[in-house]
Formats: C-alpha cells, structure tokens, sequence
C-alpha cells in the first residue's frame, strides 16, 4: 500500500519519532509505514487521518 506519511510528516516539520508519540506507536512503526513493509490496521489509519485532519482515502492508496 502506497502512503503519503512521510511528506505529509516533512510538511509539519515532524520527525518520525514526534509522530510515533502522537499515534502511541513506536518509531519503528512509522519507518516501516513509511517504506511500505507494513500496512496499518484500520484503528491507526483512523489515528493518522486524524493527527493529519484529512481523509484515509487521500493518505493510502492501493
């Protein structure tokens, strides 16, 4: 699954371990997002989409 994570994380000047601490994940979660060896269970792409105020839809694509 392609994401936006880690542009949409550069725009807030957020490093991954600020946004880890945000979504209550560890740091290696959000680089293996970010990279794509993992896909988020439904529960953290709701967290995502809130921290980031957009739809799920407009951050992961198939």
């Amino acid at each position: 699954m392609n994401n936006r994570l880690k542009v949409l994380r550069a725009e807030r000047d957020w490093s991954q371990a600020d946004l880890a601490h945000q979504l209550g994940v560890s740091r290696q979660t959000i680089n293996a997002l970010e990279t794509g060896r993992y896909d988020p269970s439904l529960p953290l792409a709701f967290k995502i989409a809130a921290v980031f105020d957009q739809p799920i839809e407009s951050i992961f694509s198939a």
